[in-house]
């Protein structure tokens, strides 16, 4: 009996907390949505091309305004960098998806108060300076080129990369008429709806095991781990053992916050909360991805120059906050012990559940099942895939089940809905940028002919070493033969290429497909 009871409270807890931040996590999953549906993946690579001022501050504004899920922001990350966006440009993008977010600052604001959510976004902004800075300091372009080269490859590393390749925007039309459109409900219902599939495992073990850790860790035991007894050390304690939590929990994007709420509950110092819940890219699994992605030495680089941004700017942000007397003294947190009574969240949650109703009626309606039932499709090895030239999700031609034929060429989609887009305006489609997806494509000249048949923009070449797409703009590596210049992703391409040219322009890139090592 007293087990049964103890597993009650927990979840009793655990719902408490719920029910506390449902409707500011709703809506924040709406205001994500709705920015997805006006701002295209596909305009983001060509962007983040120079790892300079410009690209880092790009390279925060698109992640910000990008879906929180940590595993989509992992494989966007990878995606616009097999697309041109410089690897640094990349992963300050990746943090900033998880970091800078709304629906992240909603629930900080509901379940810990502003000062969290102020020290969250300035600590994220310190966070992509330091990576950034310490990117400068210590990546050479050898590793670079490993990891472009594993990308390339392209490892499957989780089932959230459709979702992460997924693009719902819409680019015509006025900025109103394409959010409060039909078509721009049916893109925020699919945005809002991927989303929440993506999230939903870790909001809710993040939302047990806060229940868990609430309901049967004393304080005194959190309290004697986190050194309160010692001020100074808890202050320089915090910052670093929060990151190792974090990682040791699984949970990430907006799970981890009910975790945070515990550890603040229990001691952990106001930077040691920061530097907590920016470490959800960097819990195991997702090292994991990093080490599929790009390489077992880059997935190990990529840990310690986290962990040292995370632990530092943890630290110094809750030094700073400490300064200025803006951190909390208050370690209680009511939330544990405050039952859902009629108040105005009561009937937020209410509204916005309504809402999510009927966001799910178009979800559903719209052809959302087939496209979830698509996404977690596990492509096999080998298979060449193709862009759905709606959505941008990959798409393996030998087991799609919709297809349409336009102007002699077969194109193929991840769900009815696409299709029907498609069918309804093709031109408007065929006249895109390619998805942000990198497939590999063949070339039997200087011209890049795209899924389809489609001619590529003058603004992309095809490296003739490996075959793919280079932004001719932003290309680091180039070489001269003729009068003709060829663009490359990576040194080794180009070494490949000036010790035989002939070798590569004879007869197009053909069986010569593959990175030289």
């Amino acid at each position: 009996m007293f087990v049964v009871n103890g597993i009650l409270h927990a979840l009793q807890v655990s719902f408490f907390m719920l029910w506390e931040v449902l409707w500011p996590l709703a809506f924040g999953f709406l205001l994500s949505a709705m920015i997805q549906t006006v701002v295209s993946k596909r305009a983001v690579a060509g962007a983040l091309g120079r790892p300079d001022l410009k690209g880092f501050l790009l390279a925060c504004g698109f992640g910000a305004a990008s879906s929180s899920c940590s595993y989509a922001a992992v494989a966007v990350a990878r995606a616009l960098f097999r697309r041109g966006a410089s690897f640094v440009n990349a992963i300050i993008f990746e943090f900033a998806s998880t970091n800078l977010v709304f629906e992240l600052g909603l629930v900080l604001l509901i379940l810990l108060g502003w000062q969290f959510v102020a020290a969250e976004f300035a600590g994220g902004l310190l966070m992509a300076v330091i990576i950034w800075i310490l990117f400068k300091m210590t990546l050479r372009q050898r590793m670079v080129d490993a990891a472009k080269r594993q990308a390339e490859r392209g490892v499957f590393g989780s089932t959230h990369e459709a979702h992460g390749e997924m693009d719902v925007s819409i680019t015509d039309g006025p900025f109103l008429s394409r959010i409060f459109s039909a078509r721009g409900f049916t893109a925020i219902s699919h945005a809002f709806y991927m989303d929440l599939n993506a999230l939903y495992l870790d909001l809710g073990l993040g939302f047990l095991i806060a229940g868990a850790l609430a309901a049967w860790v004393p304080n005194s035991w959190w309290q004697a781990f986190f050194l309160t007894n010692h001020p100074t050390l808890n202050e320089f304690w915090s910052p670093l053992i929060g990151p190792v939590i974090s990682m040791l929990s699984f949970v990430c994007s907006v799970g981890n916050v009910p975790l945070a709420v515990v550890l603040w509950n229990g001691g952990i110092s106001f930077g040691g909360v920061i530097s907590f819940i920016f470490a959800d890219l960097i819990i195991l699994p997702i090292l994991n991805i990093y080490r599929k992605y790009y390489g077992g030495r880059t997935s190990l680089y990529l840990l310690a120059v986290s962990y040292a941004a995370m632990a530092l700017a943890g630290f110094l942000i809750g030094g700073a906050f400490q300064l200025l007397g803006l951190a909390p003294t208050n370690h209680h947190v009511t939330v544990f012990e405050t039952r859902p009574t009629w108040n105005y969240t009561s009937f937020l949650d209410i509204a916005f559940l309504v809402l999510m109703a009927a966001l799910a009626w178009r979800f559903v309606t719209t052809g959302g099942i087939d496209m979830l039932r698509a996404h977690a499709r596990r492509p096999q090895a080998g298979v060449q895939l193709v862009p759905d030239p709606v959505c941008g999700m990959s798409v393996d031609p030998a087991t799609a089940a919709e297809r349409a034929v336009h102007a002699g060429s077969t194109y193929y989609f991840c769900s009815a809905r696409c299709r029907s887009e498609f069918e309804r305006d093709p031109v408007q489609y065929l006249s895109r940028p390619p998805a942000l997806v990198g497939q590999k494509v063949s070339n039997g000249n200087h011209a890049l002919m795209g899924q389809g048949g489609e001619m590529e923009s003058a603004g992309t070449a095809v490296d003739p070493v490996c075959g793919m797409m280079v932004n001719k703009r932003t290309a680091e590596y180039r070489s001269f033969h003729g009068d003709d210049a060829y663009y490359f992703c990576s040194a080794g391409c180009k070494q490949a290429f000036d010790k035989d040219p002939a070798k590569y322009l004879a007869g197009g890139r053909g069986e010569h497909g593959a990175h030289p090592h």
